[in-house]
């Protein structure tokens, strides 16, 4: 490839990557393996392991000790917050009585251990936990799961209740006044378009469940929340999203906010043409909260996906590398071709391809519009904020109206907003509203303003929290790093990272005697520990940072 950047004098180099791309994409991108096969599939394996000659083979854990992972759900008990559950992306559901000092896995009997969302019924005897399978986050590393479980005896034994095709739970809603009666917010698949996204609804416990939300194919509800005084008063966010192997569109006009006011038997969308909220092509992600002492007041966050405006002088004029993700074959042409020259050379393109030449294989449909973007793969979102990205919205009447809180930009998200996305407020103060992304914000005044409260202890990339109903300064945040617990309004935190359930994307050994194990993980490192600890305690202490 090399060679060819240096002889070739043609605008041979981009039509052979654009040939390899599309022959990549016909063959990277397969059907979707439908539920039936995939619970066929979890059944042989059962029969497979019962009858494996290795099935005796015990394993033995050799670290590192504390390292967690993902955490995409947090539930905690209300009248005794040292008691709580913790749900990972990929790592199952951890149950805790003594503030996170240690957990317990309690849902590893089951097929499956990814989790998008919990709902737990604190006040039900016996208690019910209810698991909805399948990250909702829509990374690459994000795997789908199976439908709905739940269990009356804390994880002993679980009941599937089926909803298999919707792959990834973005929210359960219990109803405060009947335990049988649950609402389930659908994203759907990851990599293809299905029927089974939405919201759907049971009344009686799981066996049966209607859906009573779809908007299209490749929109789903990544959020949801409901007026606890009054649960037919019910919020859906909807989320298009359609990601391949080759692409992903994180935005799209059918996402939006939906209310219903008859528990969820119909719809309507709130967030309309004259609403105050944003709509259109480049509307993403959206979390969505109710402020219990006053339903009629409700926040919203929106992943806000419109390009910010050109700001560069003439001194330093040059295209910004976001202005060409999503560019029209039209807006391309109509781009300046000095101003094309000099992106090419800031951003260290091959010297024998020019604008001229770009421009041309555009014109003619060799080259898409957006192979300059593709080219670059930009996957710097955190340094590149090209477009608005995180924006938090208010309504003060239940949804009929909105009005964007803040004036200046929040940089939380900026476009990886598709992996956060998340509101929270206050259980008695309805001007204390919480937002995850990048960091953790916190704002005092009803989102005028925000400041980080995640300190050099906490991992970034924060997912799931939980604020003590009657003590609003502690809450229980989730991040890629695990747990952790404050008392102060993040002034101070600590660690509950115990469960060994890090994201290891790919291990491998070295050549000494005795051997090393080395891994890496997803956000958290590449470590290198020894193979032969045997007792847990202390397995960190031989295991350390490799770079």
């Amino acid at each position: 490839m090399s060679r060819l950047l240096k002889n070739s004098g043609k605008p041979l180099f981009f039509t052979i990557c654009c040939s390899l791309i599309l022959s990549i994409s016909a063959i990277s991108q397969t059907n979707p393996t439908p539920a039936a096969e995939r619970l066929q599939g979890l059944a042989r394996r059962q029969q497979l392991d019962a009858k494996s000659q290795l099935k005796d083979v015990t394993f033995r854990n050799i670290g590192p000790a504390i390292m967690s992972g993902r955490v995409a759900d947090i539930d905690a008990n209300p009248e005794d917050p040292t008691e709580f559950y913790v749900a990972y992306a990929s790592g199952g559901l951890w149950h805790t009585t003594n503030n996170g000092q240690s957990f317990s896995p309690i849902f590893d009997s089951t097929d499956i251990i990814t989790i998008g969302d919990i709902a737990v019924n604190w006040k039900s005897k016996p208690r019910q936990i209810w698991v909805g399978t399948g990250e909702v986050n829509s990374s690459r590393s994000s795997y789908a799961g199976t439908g709905i479980y739940k269990t009356t005896d804390n994880g002993a034994h679980w009941t599937w209740l089926g909803l298999p095709e919707t792959h990834h739970i973005g929210k359960i809603l219990l109803d405060p006044k009947n335990p049988d009666q649950v609402w389930v917010g659908a994203l759907g698949h990851l990599y293809s378009a299905n029927k089974e996204r939405g919201v759907f609804k049971t009344s009686d416990g799981g066996k049966t469940w209607k859906q009573t939300l779809f908007v299209d194919e490749n929109t789903g509800v990544a959020d949801m929340d409901i007026n606890p005084a009054d649960p037919n008063e019910i919020y859906a966010a909807a989320w298009y999203r359609v990601r391949r192997a080759w692409k992903f569109e994180e935005s799209g006009k059918t996402s939006g906010i939906y209310k219903s006011n008859d528990g969820g038997e119909t719809w309507k969308l709130v967030s309309g043409p004259g609403s105050g909220f944003m709509e259109g092509e480049k509307t993403g992600r959206i979390g969505i909260t109710v402020f219990p002492q006053n339903p009629s007041i409700v926040y919203a966050i929106v992943d806000n996906n419109m390009p910010k405006p050109d700001t560069s002088t003439k001194k330093d004029s040059f295209y910004k590398r976001d202005v060409f993700r999503n560019i029209t074959k039209e807006q391309f042409l109509a781009l300046k071709p000095n101003l094309i020259d000099t992106f090419l050379k800031k951003n260290n393109f091959p010297r024998k391809f020019n604008a001229k030449m770009v421009i041309s294989q555009v014109e003619k449909d060799v080259l898409k519009p957006t192979v300059l973007w593709d080219w670059l793969d930009a996957d710097d979102g955190f340094q590149n904020a090209g477009i608005y990205g995180c924006e938090v919205y208010r309504s003060d009447d239940g949804g009929k109206s909105w009005h964007k809180t803040h004036k200046k930009p929040i940089s939380i998200f900026n476009t990886y907003g598709y992996y956060f996305a998340k509101i929270y407020t206050s259980a008695t103060n309805a001007d204390k509203v919480y937002i995850l992304g990048f960091n953790a914000m916190l704002s005092y005044d009803g989102g005028k303003t925000f400041e980080n409260i995640d300190k050099g202890n906490v991992h970034p990339d924060h997912h799931a929290l939980w604020i003590d109903p009657k003590r609003d300064s502690h809450f229980i945040n989730g991040n890629d790093g695990g747990c952790n617990i404050t008392y102060d309004d993040g002034m101070n935190w600590f660690k509950a990272n115990t469960p060994s359930v890090g994201q290891f994307y790919n291990i491998t050994v070295d050549d000494a005697k005795p051997y090393n194990v080395y891994g890496g993980l997803q956000d958290n490192g590449f470590l290198v520990g020894p193979f032969h600890k045997q007792r847990r305690p202390g397995l960190d202490r031989q295991w350390c940072l490799s770079v």
